[in-house]
């Protein structure tokens, strides 16, 4: 018997950074709703989101090791995304006045972008998908989808 886990297939794999982005949002707006460290959100969602059942729901498994990296690479780097968020933003509407929300989906999109593999355009259709998950009326996808790619454009030039 070995210890080796089963093999997971590309769109699989791809099915479960999806779930791990989701995640990572949630879990950034929960550190800041409820002032808790990286490491005690990253074991709750570890041991309480991924693979549960909710009222016969079951949730998706997500990509640890990509959960991981995303909510300690949003935490380390934080104030440059934050900075890069402002840039991104209309003048009036500095990051601590936008939606809680869409605060942690910018850091956690920030953290791909400044230390992540995935290409840029990736990252945003990614995180163009979590804003529609959370805000299925549409307006705030346009709006992260354009905060997102100025993002994407300072913090990977190379890439356009």
């Amino acid at each position: 018997m070995t210890d080796k886990a089963p093999a997971v297939s590309g769109n699989q794999k791809r099915k479960m950074r999806s779930a791990s982005r989701l995640y990572a949002v949630q879990a950034l707006f929960q550190m800041e709703a409820a002032s808790q460290t990286v490491d005690r959100v990253i074991a709750e969602f570890e041991d309480h989101r991924f693979g549960a059942v909710y009222d016969e729901d079951e949730m998706l498994e997500g990509d640890v090791d990509h959960f991981r990296k995303v909510m300690r690479d949003a935490v380390n780097w934080q104030a440059k995304i934050d900075q890069m968020t402002d840039r991104a933003l209309v003048a009036k509407w500095p990051i601590a006045r936008i939606d809680p929300t869409l605060r942690a989906l910018f850091r956690a999109a920030g953290a791909e972008l400044v230390e992540g593999d995935a290409p840029p355009k990736v990252v945003i259709v990614e995180y163009v998908d979590v804003a529609k998950a959370f805000f299925p009326e549409g307006k705030e996808s346009k709006f992260v989808n354009a905060v997102l790619d100025h993002m994407a454009r300072e913090a990977r030039p190379e890439a356009f």
